[in-house]
């Protein structure tokens, strides 16, 4: 496969034509950013871990009948993917309120929810990335009707109801994470972008220590670590 002009570069990404006109590549960059790029670094080798712990599970989640956009991994930073249409929605899933939860509604940091929590946020680096709710996304036209968000919702709860417990079985609660989705060719809804520490919240179950880039977020140190240890438990690899 050729990898051919650059399209896009993201946060943690950069987005390339191939010579299969449906087939698009995706590079994981080292890269570090938080607070919409405001806070910004470098980890060596975060790339690839993150190309790693996204391809395992989107592995995970087709086996389980979720459609993603992945086709294969092509080297340790590089996985080709469909070429989709991107929802400018990003779905956020909350199982225990941290983060921006916690700001905006004054729950308590680390209580568990009583059910799970799915916000739509505007994708939009500008704005900040606004959290929206259905007639937003109605009026910006970033869906065709109100059953396209009902998908988007239905979708990110299972991809929930099948991460959640996988993890807790490694010792790692899912706090929260992100999820993006695109339209392919034949205008189906599925699943892209990546799963990875860089987008979700990974607690220690025993010891609630946190496993993500929020270690980079609140300078906690050791974010490459981190992200090693969640894949090593991914991977069931012992120490």
């Amino acid at each position: 496969m050729e990898k051919k002009e650059l399209l896009y570069e993201g946060k943690g990404k950069k987005i390339y034509s191939t010579n299969d006109e449906y087939v698009y590549i995706a590079e994981f960059k080292d890269d570090l950013t938080a607070f919409n790029a405001l806070k910004k670094s470098q980890e060596d080798g975060k790339g690839a871990l993150n190309c790693k712990i996204t391809t395992e599970l989107f592995k995970l989640l087709e086996l389980n009948g979720i459609q993603t956009h992945l086709v294969e991994k092509l080297s340790d930073t590089e996985l080709a993917i469909k070429k989709v249409d991107i929802i400018k929605i990003e779905v956020v899933v909350r199982n225990i309120a941290t983060g921006s939860l916690t700001k905006r509604l004054a729950i308590d940091d680390g209580k568990e929810l009583p059910f799970t929590l799915v916000e739509f946020y505007y994708k939009d680096d500008s704005l900040g990335d606004p959290i929206i709710n259905d007639e937003h996304c109605l009026i910006l036209n970033l869906v065709n009707d109100v059953k396209e968000l009902d998908v988007l919702r239905a979708m990110g709860r299972k991809v929930n109801d099948i991460l959640k417990p996988f993890f807790y079985e490694k010792g790692l609660t899912l706090v929260d994470f992100k999820l993006e989705f695109g339209k392919d060719k034949d205008g189906n809804i599925i699943l892209a972008d990546e799963i990875s520490p860089d987008s979700c919240r990974f607690w220690d179950v025993k010891t609630k220590e946190k496993l993500d880039k929020d270690r980079f977020r609140q300078d906690i140190g050791n974010v490459k670590v981190a992200y090693e240890e969640v894949l090593r438990r991914i991977l069931g690899e012992n120490r």
